[in-house]
């Protein structure tokens, strides 16, 4: 028998046929780039553990490490990292908490991009001429090298050119952050809105109680809020709903109320531990749609956000009723704009603090509790828990760790309770004269008649 042949056919002919056989299976495989596996000698795990730790946390917290070693597993990449001063104290800290904030994760995320480039470019390939290269946000950067030698990344200078070298990707120390104009766009818009927001209106005007409705048309500056209560936004029909306030978002320069309320609850979501919550804004009932109305006709709101541990004790009795999860929700939100700061500066000068509800005409109380915010009082009170979950000026999330309800609704349970315990006992009372019948007999008693 040949040497060259397996079972009379020879071995050329049966790789083809093997090939033929389990091509078609490997390319139907479905291929997955999330199980790219990342060894110890690779440039990410370098970076985690190099000096630049204040880049390597935020990168962490902005949840880049799977998109980093899909990355990883298609090329190379060039690392531009900061120096922990640009980002420790250098760094505006405004803008720092600007970055931390969750609902600002998109911004961050594409702030860290921009200092990475799917290609390998190590100091020794460094272009003569200026050249333009595209990071992993899609954003430019503008390689340069001025005639002393010295290389720079936009408006960065390279400080430590091939710090760290790995198989896989290289990083250069920069001197400053590298800051993308859309990051850059999207603070000066939130930094805006927020002082746009402490724009008062100015006059007294008047509303007609008939129609609901101001009796002379009053001009309302950009930005301010609207001049009729928040009780008569609610009301239903469109006739009775004040005219939108201008503000920097829409069309038509309006405040664009769904997306921050979709923000929020989206906020809420990736933060943690606040489901329940955001279920029934969004599934069991249409307060997300009218939140979103309100905040695109200029008011302002804080909701007190009980965590999914707090909305656990809620009985089904509780949430069976009838329009129940809209007036509990209702009691959760505040027409104001309020902070953690403001909220705690104010229970410690007045002691206590009295803020209206959606819920008319019920008020929250709240107080200072073990260096907190306590609202609510006995065993229907709760602490303030998670502070400034989202702030952008318009609405204010703030966590809490039980559920509020009204007094009048706790008195109600506890009597209940008392008249389910207390049995039943018949009475019988003795019939009463009446006043006439009472004057007749004093009158016959006195000629010597009795009355029995």
């Amino acid at each position: 028998m040949d040497s060259k042949s397996i079972y009379g056919v020879s071995v050329s002919n049966f790789i083809t046929v093997f090939l033929l056989l389990i091509l078609p299976f490997h390319s139907a495989l479905p291929h997955n780039s999330s199980t790219v596996q990342i060894n110890s000698n690779s440039i990410l795990v370098a970076l985690l553990d190099s000096h630049y730790t204040e880049l390597s946390e935020l990168v962490e917290k902005a949840l880049l490490l799977q998109k980093l070693e899909e990355a990883l597993g298609k090329h190379n990449i060039t690392i531009f990292a900061p120096r922990n001063q640009a980002l420790e104290r250098d760094l505006d800290p405004e803008f720092k908490r600007f970055l931390l904030e969750p609902r600002n994760l998109r911004s961050l995320q594409t702030l860290l991009m921009s200092h990475i480039l799917p290609s390998r470019i190590a100091s020794h390939h460094w272009p003569n001429t200026d050249l333009h290269h595209h990071t992993l946000s899609h954003h430019r950067l503008q390689l340069t090298i001025n005639p002393s030698g010295k290389k720079s990344v936009d408006s960065a200078e390279i400080l430590k050119p091939d710090d760290v070298i790995r198989p896989d990707g290289v990083i250069h120390g920069i001197e400053r952050l590298i800051i993308p104009r859309s990051v850059q766009e999207d603070f000066n818009r939130r930094r805006n809105l927020a002082d746009i927001s402490a724009i008062l209106p100015e006059g007294a005007p008047v509303v007609d109680p008939r129609t609901n409705r101001l009796k002379k048309p009053v001009s309302v500056p950009a930005g301010a809020p609207p001049v009729l209560p928040v009780y008569d936004a609610l009301a239903p029909g469109p006739s009775l709903a004040p005219a939108p306030a201008p503000g920097p978002g829409g069309p038509r320069h309006h405040f664009n109320g769904e997306r921050q309320v979709k923000d929020f609850i989206h906020t809420l979501l990736h933060y943690g531990g606040y489901n329940e919550m955001a279920d029934i804004l969004v599934n069991l009932t249409s307060l997300a749609t009218e939140m979103g109305r309100l905040v695109s006709e200029g008011y302002v709101l804080t909701v007190l956000a009980p965590n999914d541990e707090a909305m656990a004790k809620l009985t089904t009795d509780q949430l069976s009723e009838p329009g129940a999860p809209e007036q509990i929700i209702y009691y959760h939100i505040i027409p104001e704009y309020q902070t953690e700061e403001s909220m705690y500066n104010a229970v410690r000068r007045f002691g206590k603090v009295s803020y209206d509800t959606l819920r008319l005409p019920h008020k929250v109380v709240a107080q200072e509790s073990d260096g907190s915010v306590k609202f609510g009082h006995g065993d229907t009170s709760a602490y303030l828990f998670d502070p400034d979950i989202f702030t952008d000026g318009r609405i204010s999330v703030q966590g809490i760790d039980g559920v509020l309800l009204p007094p009048e609704e706790e008195k109600e349970d506890e009597s209940s309770i008392r008249r389910a315990k207390t049995p039943l006992v018949k009475v019988v009372t003795k019939p009463k004269r009446g006043k006439l019948l009472e004057l007749a007999c004093s009158m016959v008693g006195s000629l010597g008649g009795v009355c029995s």
